[in-house]
């Protein structure tokens, strides 16, 4: 068996490598009428970007990715700086400002997401041509070597149960040199896809056959990004099921975050785009979607006729009606450990990282100061979006709407959510963005600690102090000292994924939906809480 495993890593470890090269294979260059095509799907008025384009793409010579994507924004900027240069000399009153804006493009922000599309157009060699290939040499050799280092643990595991007595000693799961490459890889994976797509072109035309067939369109690196996503949650699933055989409860809440994630966060919304509907995820809910009032996406929503209006209505009923009552009949788990995306991510890929969540005081201070800081953000930010929509005003107190929104989108939507929400895994956890930055989450948790019936019920007589609860927390709660105590744990940062109870040799945790009265013992003092309970019950 440790032969297999052995192999496994070997040939997954060949396939990453082969994934990673990808991007660096391959030749970038355009002919006239491609570019003239290009030039006119894009609608581009100005000569002069045309030209600054011909003399840099279209040639003979074999560009990489990086020359190809220089080139291309040289041009942009050239142009840019050309018109800059003539809004300068005419003054107000021949309006070049406004006519000069129909020549400029956006180089500031994502500078890169603009060479994207060319770079699809221009692409030449292996990836292109033998897809095929290709996509089993990096995605399925990397699938292959995955299952084959983890389907021997059945055996190897030998008797089901789970313990921490090693889990600090393997370089993987301690901050050690596979940690840290973990954590280089992801964090790189994400600058690029949210900076620099046009790097990873090879990347998309590894799903562009995939893509074509499910919603007719061609591959963007948002589509390659959700395939990955979906393949990834499903390999790690496969670990989730061994690891956990044992628990009945873990099995069936892998099996729902896998099955929301494919169906609902993938295959639908591209099926939509098939059938010329919206591009939409049923199960996303605000504030987590926190595009869904922009301006932007109700123009669009609404221009999409009946299906468009009742996503919209839907969105609406989803934050107000639906996640309240959830909340209220089964805790904030039903959303975070049973649906959500970025909680099945970090449950399949970011479980041998669940033990890295810190549990110091500090944390928990700072863990509330910060996702409220970002839940009062999104709010402001949302309120100026509608305000924005109904007023048509594009700002308020003197700032605009947009400007908010670009510094959240940038901060929180991409480095937060992305470069640091999964990258950092290996490092802090795998719910840093769940425990410090998910607006949603903050949303359900202040629900869930004032009006549930949802708790984790203790027996402290039966304790043993073995620490494997409070060690498998992923959002960093010392369940050991509840469970001591014989206390129930009603936290908000609790997400309800069980795991201290499936890791719970004496079986002293259980889950429970129970009458909303009976969740709080008045003698405790909740750590989630900053009023002194006991205080109260002495002064009635």
């Amino acid at each position: 068996m440790k032969v297999i495993k052995q192999t496994g890593l070997i040939t997954f470890l060949i396939g990453l490598a082969l994934f990673i090269g990808t991007i660096f294979i391959g030749s970038f260059n355009l002919t006239q009428a491609e570019l003239d095509t290009f030039i006119q799907e894009k609608g581009y008025k100005s000569e002069l970007i045309k030209t600054e384009l011909t003399k840099g793409v279209v040639t003979n010579e074999n560009l990489n990715i990086f020359e190809f994507s220089s080139k291309v924004i040289n041009a942009i900027e050239t142009s840019n700086k050309h018109y800059n240069t003539l809004i300068t000399k005419y003054d107000a009153e021949k309006n070049w400002a406004k006519k000069g804006a129909q020549f400029q493009y956006k180089i500031f922000g994502k500078p890169h997401s603009l060479t994207f599309t060319l770079a699809k157009k221009a692409g030449k060699g292996f990836a292109v041509e033998k897809t095929g290939l290709m996509w089993f040499l990096t995605f399925g050799l990397g699938i292959i070597g995955a299952l084959l280092f983890i389907v021997p643990d059945v055996v190897l595991l030998g008797k089901p149960g789970i313990k921490n007595d090693r889990i600090f000693l393997s370089s993987a799961s301690n901050r050690g040199w596979i940690g840290w490459f973990a954590f280089i890889f992801l964090v790189s994976f994400y600058i690029l896809l949210y900076f620099y797509p046009d790097y990873i072109v090879n990347w998309v035309y590894l799903v562009e056959p995939i893509s074509q067939f499910i919603s007719g369109n061609s591959a963007s690196q948002w589509f390659l990004y959700g395939f990955l996503y979906c393949v990834v949650m499903s390999v790690m699933a496969v670990r989730m099921y061994i690891k956990y055989r044992h628990n009945k409860y873990q099995i069936l809440r892998t099996t729902s975050v896998l099955f929301f994630q494919i169906v609902f966060a993938f295959l639908i919304p591209e099926i939509l785009v098939r059938f010329e509907k919206p591009w939409y995820d049923f199960k996303n809910a605000f504030p987590l979607d926190y595009d869904f009032f922009f301006k932007w996406n109700i123009d669009a929503l609404i221009s999409s006729g009946g299906f468009g209006l009742f996503i919209l209505v839907w969105g609406v009923v989803l934050t107000i009606v639906v996640v309240p009552v959830m909340v209220y009949f089964f805790g904030k788990r039903w959303y975070c450990s049973w649906v959500c995306g970025c909680g099945g991510l970090a449950e399949t890929l970011g479980d041998p990282y669940r033990q890295l969540s810190s549990k110091t005081l500090f944390s928990w201070k700072f863990e509330r100061i910060i996702i409220h800081s970002i839940l009062i953000f999104v709010l402001v930010m949302t309120s100026f979006a509608l305000y924005t929509f109904f007023s048509g005003a594009n700002q308020i107190i003197g700032i605009k709407t947009q400007t908010i929104q670009d510094i959240y989108g940038f901060l929180i939507g991409a480095i937060f959510a992305g470069v640091i929400g999964t990258g950092f895994y290996p490092i802090f956890g795998n719910r840093v963005w769940c425990r410090f930055g998910c607006p949603l989450a903050a949303y359900l948790g202040f629900i869930q600690r004032f009006k549930s019936r949802f708790r984790i019920t203790t027996n402290g007589g039966q304790c043993i102090s073995c620490g494997n609860c409070s060690t498998y927390c992923e959002q960093g709660i010392d369940v050991r000292a509840y469970a001591q105590k014989g206390e129930n744990i009603v936290r908000s940062s609790c997400v309800g994924c069980g795991v201290c109870s499936a890791v719970c040799p004496r079986g002293v945790l259980k889950l429970e939906n129970g009458p909303e009265a009976g969740r709080i013992n008045p003698t405790e003092i909740l750590l989630g809480n900053d009023i002194d309970l006991i205080s109260l019950v002495n002064k009635k």
